[in-house]
């Protein structure tokens, strides 16, 4: 693989999909894979569902490496071999080592690729990413083997691509499955969800996500319970917090909002200064994250009398239950993190002042702070 080529289907610092041994905390999804397999009723397509970062991509490619390595179940053969239980598949097989190197010639991936024009990553998988398929599918039907085309992530494909893609599907290629990744699936056509039969992956609880992190290849910076509350149980969110320092920022804006009605300004300055630095902008996106995430949480805490079981910051708890004591600041709270969102999308969009930005959105929630 060419290292200096951009991969939109991985994050910054961790390891690829493809390279991730182990799937934790989606053992549904799996068995559902396994037991058509096994039933010898393969369906030609599959929509992998469920929030981002819990482990999609990186079912895809291990049903990749699976479908490869493993002979059908209606193969024959001299002796009857035991049906899979697992989609483990070992690193050192064949089918492995070239999927690992981007040699296996039976697989192809599919994401967002760069313009040849503007030399930039495309925003959008476009109708060429898709035609491309037609040749894959013809260099590789001389062997008879299976073939299989992951699409990371189906919610990007533009419409002339989606409508290529559903060709594809009204008229499957032979022994070919094709492996469409999606946040939104709501957002694809609906003829295309008609003919893809759905594997749904859900959030990982704090165990989960301990032993997900510990399996990354990353070095994480954070309590993994702490990580698994801020990023909903998505693996990949929690990366993105660690490597971004994510509990530290919300650390800080818990510590600004214990300070509130009468908000630490210095504080407050300093936080929003450093948001606003040159090549930030990903840091800035993740603080507005996170302050939508906290004003929810205190909305949240007015609704139901109590704060978070677990605290994603210390004294959390306290700052939470103080600053939303009744249903009705409950309500204060909710209404506040709309207003903020649409302001903090506007000024980003319009290249406001990064740091008057932040602080403008800090002035505004010590506003509605009771007193």
């Amino acid at each position: 693989m060419n290292d200096e080529v951009p991969h939109p289907d991985q994050l910054d610092g961790a390891l690829h999909p493809r390279d991730t041994a182990a799937l934790i905390g989606q053992a549904e999804a799996q068995a559902g894979f396994l037991e058509a397999w096994n039933s010898g009723k393969l369906h030609h397509a599959w929509l992998l569902s469920g929030p981002r970062g819990v482990g999609k991509a990186t079912l895809a490619w291990r049903i990749a490496r699976f479908v490869l390595a493993t002979p059908d179940p209606d193969a024959g053969g001299m002796f009857d071999t035991p049906a899979p239980r697992t989609l483990d598949i070992d690193a050192g097989h064949p089918v492995a080592r070239r999927v690992a190197s981007g040699g296996e010639g039976a697989l192809k991936s599919v994401t967002r690729s760069v313009n040849p024009d503007t030399k930039r990553m495309r925003k959008q998988i476009v109708v060429d990413d898709i035609r491309a398929l037609n040749g894959f599918f013809q260099m590789s039907a001389a062997d008879g083997g299976r073939r299989v085309v992951i699409i990371d992530d189906a919610d990007v494909m533009n419409v002339n691509a989606a409508n290529a893609l559903l060709k594809m599907l009204e008229e499957p290629p032979a022994r070919a499955i094709l492996l469409l990744i999606s946040h939104q699936p709501s957002g694809l056509l609906p003829t295309i969800r008609s003919r893809c039969r759905t594997l749904r992956l859900g959030r990982l609880d704090p165990d989960q996500m301990a032993a997900a992190l510990a399996a990354s290849g990353v070095a994480v910076d954070g309590d993994p319970a702490a990580l698994a509350e801020l990023s909903g149980g998505s693996v990949g969110g929690a990366l993105r917090l660690s490597l971004m320092g994510g509990l530290q920022i919300y650390a800080e804006l818990i510590a600004l909002l214990s300070s509130m009605p009468r908000m630490d300004r210095a504080r407050a300055i300093k936080l929003a200064e450093a948001a606003a630095q040159r090549g930030a902008e990903e840091k800035l996106n993740l603080l507005f994250t996170l302050v939508d995430l906290m004003l929810a949480r205190l909305a949240r805490t007015g609704a139901t009398g109590a704060p978070p079981a677990i605290e994603a910051a210390r004294g959390e708890a306290q700052t939470l239950a103080r600053l939303a004591p009744t249903p009705h600041q409950g309500r204060i709270w909710a209404d506040l993190a709309q207003q903020v969102s649409d302001r903090a999308q506007h000024g980003l969009a319009v290249n406001l002042d990064p740091a008057a930005l932040v602080l403008d959105t800090l002035l505004k929630i010590a506003e509605n702070a009771p007193r």
